[in-house]
């Protein structure tokens, strides 16, 4: 496999890896749950990350006894979840290049008072 190109199953190979029947699959990507991508000939392909997907779906059907809309709400609060992590980790960046630049600015434009005087530029 050529290097950064993703390794892909097809649906025979997920159903048997995780034992479950095709039609399952299909159903979870008619209700929304799994999105594999297409080949050429229209076969559906399976990445790592729709498998670790699965995954979970599979242990909320399975584990926790969830039905399919209650899947759909936990996925979805992952998502938000996992972009509201990623804003904040632009947010700490942003704030600490911030605080970077403004001591920067500080010490190239520190004030110091003259005793008795006005505020003179050092």
């Amino acid at each position: 496999m050529a290097k950064g190109r993703r390794k892909h199953l097809m649906i025979s190979a997920v159903a048997e890896r995780f034992e479950i029947h095709p039609q399952t699959l299909r159903l979870y990507e008619r209700e929304g749950l799994l999105r594999p991508t297409r080949s050429a000939g229209n076969t559906r392909l399976y990445d790592e990350e729709s498998l670790e997907r699965l995954e979970t779906i599979l242990a909320l059907t399975r584990d926790m006894g969830v039905n399919l809309a209650g899947v759909e709400v936990v996925l979805g609060l992952r998502e938000q979840l996992e972009q509201l992590r990623r804003r904040v980790r632009e947010l700490e960046k942003t704030l600490h290049e911030e605080g970077e630049e403004s001591l920067r600015v500080r010490r190239n434009f520190a004030l110091v008072r003259i005793k008795g005087g006005p505020l003179v530029k050092p």
